[in-house]
């Protein structure tokens, strides 16, 4: 049995949707029947279960993005720094190993070397190196809260993208927005990202902190050019001269644009897509409902 917290939101449906495919046993929570942000309930709620693992896709987004972060501090702060601890909490005390979606927001461009970040280096983008945005920074603290847990794995999302269209999905905001900022990153394939997650406790590689984004990175030009040759031939894309001109139009929050490595999980045995294949496969597959 695995408790799935934050079910209803966008990786909690992944994980849903996963884990029904798979045949995969599981309860999703809500905070309507368990308030999972105080221990004792949780607690409870684990034992009462005979929970075998634990999922925490719960946290604080913001909509249309971010920037929502900015004005909702307290819902940020919340879902996406006290919640992890009080998970960890709940977590040891019924000696329960558990994985949480963290993100790679925390950090920005890419090591000195030019590579992408490794999963034991320190976050560039977060509060205590700022500037940063306030979403960045609680999912820092997020991590921070979990240093040195056991029976834990850290799962950092980056950039959710698939097949299906939404608001949530990276490929049809780059559709609707009206100007874009271009800027590489890693990103992850949502559907890849949540199956990769499910393997790691499945087959049981070390807890810890994993980057589970597609290898390679890829610049935004590029997924707009890879939009109009599969999906909109005619659309044209607009883009701001720079950054600067991007804060002062488009954003309140600075975003962390940044690579990050996957090689830890790759070399664990568990398969991503390299990242222009796998958006092109999204792109090929392109749905209007799930």
């Amino acid at each position: 049995m695995i408790l799935l917290l934050g079910g209803s939101g966008f990786i909690g449906s992944a994980f849903r949707r996963q884990l029904e495919r798979s045949q995969i046993q599981y309860r999703s929570v809500s905070r309507s029947t368990c308030d999972y942000t105080k221990c004792d309930q949780l607690v409870a709620l684990i034992r009462e279960s005979k929970a075998s693992f634990l999922i925490n896709a719960a946290g604080y987004t913001g909509k249309p993005n971010v920037d929502a972060c900015e004005v909702h501090k307290a819902d940020c702060l919340l879902g996406n720094a006290v919640l992890p601890g009080v998970v960890r909490q709940a977590c040891e005390l019924c000696d329960l190993p558990w994985g949480h979606v963290s993100s790679g927001c925390i950090y920005r461009g890419c090591r000195a070397d030019g590579g992408g970040f490794i999963e034991n280096d320190v976050p560039n983008f977060c509060f205590r190196s700022p500037p940063c945005s306030f979403y960045s920074g609680c999912k820092a603290l997020g991590e921070e809260c979990l240093d040195g847990a056991d029976l834990t794995y850290i799962w950092r999302l980056r950039i959710p993208f698939d097949q299906c269209d939404g608001e949530r999905n990276y490929l049809s905001k780059l559709q609707r927005y009206d100007r874009l900022l271009n800027a590489t990153n890693s990103i992850s394939h949502l559907g890849e990202f949540v199956v990769a997650c499910l393997q790691s406790w499945q087959q049981r590689i070390e807890p810890g902190i994993y980057n589970v984004v597609n290898p390679g990175a890829v610049s935004t030009q590029e997924v707009c050019d890879l939009i109009r040759e599969h999906l909109l031939q005619d659309k044209r894309f607009r883009f701001f001269d720079d950054e600067k001109e991007f804060m002062q139009l488009a954003a309140s929050a600075p975003r962390s644009s940044c690579v990050l490595s996957s090689k830890k999980i790759t070399d664990a045995g568990i398969k991503l897509t390299e990242v222009h294949d796998a958006i092109e496969f999204a792109l090929k597959n392109w749905s209007r409902s799930r």
